[in-house]
């Protein structure tokens, strides 16, 4: 147990440092081939809040798996949750998760963007899972999270879980707002055939 409790930590952290670490360098990138930041700085109150909030997940992702054996508040295992199926599920989540974001950055290019200007007008991305999913790289973000909480099953980790969930609606909604005013009919026939966060069943019918 003890031998697989270190590996769920350092699953659980390396996740969590690769991740972040991968948006830094997806955001120098970036910010190379177009001349100007990837609107790294939040905008107006709301979006400082999110951004308030993602740092709480980002904290708590990374820290946790070394307090995770103090008896802290929220920090408790449930150890009924800590078997082989969730182990390997876990691992999945997290790979799988970070594969798929890898994917979105390469379909993106130089249109992936943090934050929201107004002022700037990228090319509407439709291909790879753009395709059938407005919003890949947030879902990639909640499976990996999703992953943490079978990982490391705390009460921290379904916390940040949800936390992340408020904000990617949130946030899902100011840019489909901010795109519909860029693009107007092509985003609204976008809209139409894709969801929000997972694929649509059925699409309409003209």
């Amino acid at each position: 147990m003890t031998e697989d409790l270190l590996l769920r930590r350092a699953v659980v952290f390396l996740s969590a440092f690769v991740y972040w670490a991968g948006v830094w360098i997806q955001a120098r990138r970036v910010r190379k081939q177009i001349g100007r930041s990837p609107n790294l700085k939040p905008r107006g109150t709301k979006e400082k809040i999110l951004w308030l909030g993602w740092f709480v997940v980002i904290l708590v992702w990374l820290g946790q798996p070394f307090l995770i054996q103090r008896e802290l508040p929220g920090l408790q295992l449930a150890s009924w949750l800590l078997n082989s199926f969730t182990l390997a599920s876990g691992l999945i989540l997290v790979l799988a998760g970070y594969g798929c974001t890898l994917w979105c950055y390469r379909v993106m290019g130089n249109a992936w963007r943090i934050g929201i200007n107004p002022r700037e007008k990228n090319f509407l991305v439709t291909g790879g899972p753009y395709g059938t999913v407005r919003h890949p790289i947030y879902l990639f973000q909640i499976l990996m999270l999703a992953g943490v909480v079978l990982l490391l099953p705390t009460l921290c980790s379904v916390l940040i879980l949800v936390i992340h969930l408020v904000c990617v609606f949130i946030k899902a909604s100011d840019e489909e707002s901010y795109l519909r005013s860029v693009h107007g009919k092509d985003y609204e026939e976008y809209l139409a055939r894709t969801g929000r966060l997972l694929p649509k069943l059925t699409r309409r019918t003209s």
